[in-house]
C-alpha cells in the first residue's frame, strides 16, 4: 500500500457516493457507524426498500466501469466493490434478503439491536432516541411485507426459524420486555408511548409469524448445496470446495482434540479433557461469581491486553487504546463487538448477553474471547479500518463492506496469535483458547454437512444427518452451557455458511500470512510479522480472495 497522505481518486468518490445512498436508505446502518446525520427512522425493509437497495449496487457496479483505477489502493478498492456488490445482487435476484429471518442476523434483531447503540446524555439525543422508537412499527410492517412476497416467491425460513423468532418477539414485546424497560428510563410520555407501540409491533411480527409464516415454512433444516454454496461465497468472499472443507474439518476436529489431551494432562495428569474442565470449574481463583465481576475482569483482561501489545507486536494507535466491556440488556448467551464510532466519540465496546439463569462465569474459558472481540482482535481490526481516514475511503472503513470470512476469520487467527504471544496465562486458558477452537471446526463440520447433506461421522453412527445427530457432535465439541450450545445450533441452522467462516477465515489468514513469510524467504529477506499485521490491518474488510491479492501482489 502507498504511503500516506493520499488525496481521494474518483474511484474513492463513487465509494463514497454509494456508501452515503446506503446510509440515507439504511439508518441503521449509519447509527452502527455512529454517523452524527443519519437519517430519521429505522429504514424501509419493505420490498420497495430492499429493491432499491439493490438499484443502488446496480448503479454503482456500473459507474465501476467508467472510472479510471489509479492506484494499488484504487485497485483494491474496484475490486472488493465488484465482489460485495456482486454477490448482494446475486442473493437479491434469489429473494434471500426478502426472506432474511433467523435467529441471530434479521430485522428481528436489528430493529431492536439499534437502540443499544444510541446515545441518551443530551435532549435532543433522547427525543432522537424517542422518534426511532416511534419508527419501530413503520419498519415491522415494511419486514412483513418483504416476508410475505418471499413466500410467495418460495424463499420462507425453516419453522425451527419461524418459532424461534415468534418467542423472540414475543420476549421483547413483554410488559417487563426490551421495549418496555427501554422507554421507561426516562419520565417521559411521548418516549413511553413509543415503546408501547413498538412492543406492539413486535407483537403483531410474532402473531404473524406464528399464524400466517409458519404453515408455510419448511420443517427440514437443510437448504441444499446451491443456496448454500453462495452463502458461503457471501460470507467468505472467496469460493472453497465444500467437500474438502468439510473433510478438513472433521481432521480439525481430531486435532484439536488431541492437542487439548495434552494440555488436559498438564492441568489434571491425564488426558481426560473433562477431568481437566471439572478441576478447572472447581477452582475458585478462574470461576467469577456475578455479570459485574465478570464485566470488571473484562476489562481489567482487555486494559492489560492493549498495554502488552502497543508498540511491541502491533500498532496500535492511542485513540483504540479506549475500549469498553459492558453487559448487553439481552440474554442470549453471546459475545460481540460493536465498533468505535467515525468520531470516536463512542469507543468501540465489548458486549456480553448472559444467559437467564447464569450465575458463575469461567475466566479460563473466556480468556480467549477477549482476545477475540478486543485486542489483538475485532477491536485493533474494525478500530484500524475506522481511523485509517488517510488511506482508505468511508465505503472501506464502513460496516457496508465488512466480510465475516475476514473478520470473524481475524478475530479467530487472533486468538491462536494470543497463545503465541503469551497472552494467555496457564494451561487452564490455553484449554479455554482450543475449547473454542474445537467449537469453531464443528461449526465447519455441522453447517456444511447438515446443509449440504454429506455424510455425517461415525461417532454420531454415519448416515444422514439429523438435528439429534448434530446435537450429539456439538456436545461432544464444547462445554459450554447447554443454553449457549442451544443456541448455537439454531444459529447454524438458520444462517448457513457464517458459522464455518470464523474457522475456514482463519485458515485462509493463516495460508497468506504463510505465503508472504515463504517469499520473503525466498527473496533473502526476513519476515516481520509486526509489518504483515500492520499491514493487513490497514486494507480494512475485504473478501478473502482479494486479501490475498491486495497482501500478495502478482
Amino acid at each position: 500500500m502507498p504511503t500516506p497522505p493520499r488525496t481521494a481518486s474518483a474511484l474513492d468518490q463513487l465509494a463514497e457516493a454509494h456508501l452515503a445512498a446506503l446510509l440515507r436508505r439504511q439508518p441503521t446502518l449509519a447509527l452502527a457507524l455512529g454517523v452524527p446525520d443519519a437519517a430519521p427512522g429505522l429504514g424501509d425493509r419493505s420490498p420497495d426498500g430492499i429493491d432499491a437497495v439493490a438499484e443502488q449496487h446496480r448503479r454503482t457496479l456500473a459507474g465501476l466501469e467508467r472510472v479510471p483505477v489509479r492506484d494499488e489502493v484504487d485497485r483494491v478498492t474496484a475490486a472488493a466493490l465488484r465482489d460485495r456488490l456482486g454477490v448482494e445482487l446475486a442473493l437479491h435476484e434469489r429473494h434471500e434478503d426478502l426472506a432474511s429471518l433467523n435467529v441471530i442476523d434479521s430485522p428481528v434483531q436489528d430493529l431492536r439491536m439499534v437502540f443499544d447503540l444510541l446515545p441518551e446524555d443530551g435532549e435532543d439525543e433522547r427525543a432522537d432516541v424517542t422518534a426511532r422508537l416511534a419508527s419501530v412499527p413503520a419498519a415491522v410492517t415494511g419486514y412483513v411485507e418483504s416476508l410475505r412476497l418471499a413466500a410467495d416467491r418460495g424463499r420462507v425460513s425453516a419453522r425451527r426459524q419461524v418459532l424461534a423468532c415468534a418467542a423472540e418477539c414475543e420476549q421483547y414485546a413483554a410488559p417487563d420486555g426490551f421495549f418496555a424497560t427501554y422507554a421507561a428510563r426516562h419520565d417521559d410520555e411521548a418516549r413511553r408511548r413509543a415503546g408501547r407501540d413498538a412492543a406492539q409491533a413486535y407483537a403483531d411480527l410474532a402473531a404473524f409469524l406464528r399464524q400466517d409464516l409458519l404453515p408455510l415454512a419448511p420443517a427440514a433444516d437443510p437448504v441444499g448445496e446451491e443456496r448454500y454454496a453462495l452463502f458461503s461465497r457471501a460470507f467468505l468472499g472467496a469460493e472453497v470446495d465444500l467437500a474438502e472443507t468439510y473433510a478438513w474439518g472433521l481432521e480439525e476436529v481430531r486435532r484439536i482434540r488431541v492437542e487439548m489431551g495434552r494440555v488436559a494432562t498438564e492441568i489434571c495428569g491425564s488426558p481426560d479433557v473433562a477431568a481437566a474442565i471439572a478441576a478447572l470449574e472447581a477452582d475458585p481463583t478462574v470461576v467469577l461469581p456475578g455479570a459485574e465481576a465478570f464485566r470488571d475482569w473484562m476489562q481489567q483482561r482487555s486494559d492489560e491486553a492493549v498495554a502488552a501489545l502497543a508498540g511491541t507486536h502491533f500498532d496500535i494507535p492511542e485513540p483504540l487504546r479506549r475500549l469498553e466491556c459492558r453487559i448487553a440488556p439481552t440474554t442470549t448467551g453471546g459475545i460481540y463487538y460493536t465498533p468505535p464510532s467515525e468520531d470516536l466519540a463512542r469507543p468501540g465496546r465489548m458486549w456480553w448477553a448472559v444467559p437467564e439463569g447464569q450465575e458463575t462465569f469461567a475466566t479460563w474459558r473466556e480468556a480467549t474471547t477477549v482476545h477475540h472481540e478486543g485486542v489483538p482482535g475485532h477491536h485493533l481490526q474494525l478500530g484500524v479500518s475506522t481511523i485509517r481516514t488517510d488511506l482508505l475511503n468511508r465505503w472501506r472503513r464502513s460496516p457496508s463492506s465488512w466480510v465475516s470470512g475476514h473478520g470473524e476469520g481475524w478475530a479467530l487467527y487472533a486468538e491462536r496469535l494470543s497463545l503465541d504471544l503469551g497472552l494467555l496465562r496457564g494451561p487452564g486458558e490455553v484449554l479455554g483458547m482450543l475449547d473454542a477452537q474445537l467449537l469453531r471446526a464443528a461449526r465447519v463440520v455441522i453447517d456444511i454437512g447438515v446443509h449440504c447433506g454429506l455424510g455425517a461421522p461415525a461417532e454420531v453412527e454415519g448416515g444422514d444427518w439429523t438435528y439429534e445427530k448434530a446435537w450429539s457432535f456439538l456436545r461432544s465439541c464444547s462445554g459450554e452451557h447447554e443454553g449457549v450450545l442451544r443456541y448455537e445450533l439454531d444459529r447454524y441452522l438458520g444462517w448457513p455458511g457464517q458459522a464455518p467462516s470464523y474457522k475456514v477465515g482463519q485458515r485462509l489468514w493463516e495460508e497468506v500470512r504463510d505465503e508472504a513469510a515463504d517469499r520473503a524467504r525466498r527473496a533473502g529477506e526476513p519476515f516481520d510479522l509486526r509489518a504483515f499485521h500492520s499491514r493487513a490491518l490497514t486494507v480494512g474488510s475485504l473478501g478473502l480472495d482479494v486479501l490475498r491479492t491486495a497482501l500478495i501482489p502478482a
